[in-house]
């Protein structure tokens, strides 16, 4: 296998493997700039999200695919956590992250006005996969230090383990991968 083949709602596109340690590997889902892709899910995981006040995403692959689920869901905006401070933002609220994707750590960023439009909402927390739960935990944190309430988590996919999570909504599983010593990727075995 060169590559791992992922329909969604008729929707197939090939995700190349990325190596990790340990002969383990992932398939690389990028949903940002698949605007085919985001029409196909958007609606689907929209539906399961339901009633809420707040969408929020991290910076940057999310952001797409919270602004398409924000505007089926009827809002007039969602609120973007930034991977750093910009000149523009007051009264920031931050928290680390480490991520499968991201080496080293990260923060996350809200600006004073977003962390206010979250105080006392029910906010969901939208990313396109959620796969060790470190950004998601992070997103709840930031959530949680500016006064919002998470009640909804939802991902196009969940990797790994992350699919036995009963906590999430999602769309799909998408497994992890084990490397052969001949260089050939098989579905890893729980």
């Amino acid at each position: 296998m060169e590559s791992y083949e992922l329909e969604l709602f008729g929707v197939k596109r090939k995700l190349p493997f990325i190596n990790l340690e340990d002969n383990l590997a992932f398939a690389s889902f990028v949903i940002m700039g698949d605007t085919e892709l985001i029409m196909a899910c958007a609606p689907k995981l929209a539906e399961k999200i339901g009633d809420v006040d707040v969408i929020i995403t991290a910076e940057a692959k999310g952001i797409a695919l919270a602004y398409e689920i924000s505007r089926l869901l009827g809002k007039k905006n969602f609120i973007v956590a930034r991977k750093s401070i910009k000149s523009y933002m007051s009264g920031v609220v931050s928290v680390s992250v480490h991520s499968i994707t991201t080496s080293g750590e990260q923060h996350l960023y809200l600006d004073g006005h977003d962390a206010e439009c979250l105080r006392g909402k029910r906010v969901c927390i939208v990313d396109d996969v959620i796969s060790t739960g470190e950004s998601l935990y992070a997103l709840q944190a930031l959530v949680e230090s500016a006064e919002g309430i998470v009640t909804k988590k939802a991902a196009v996919l969940a990797e790994g383990n992350a699919a036995e999570r009963d906590d999430i909504i999602f769309l799909q599983k998408l497994p992890l991968f084990q490397k052969s010593e001949n260089g050939e990727y098989a579905v890893k075995e729980s």
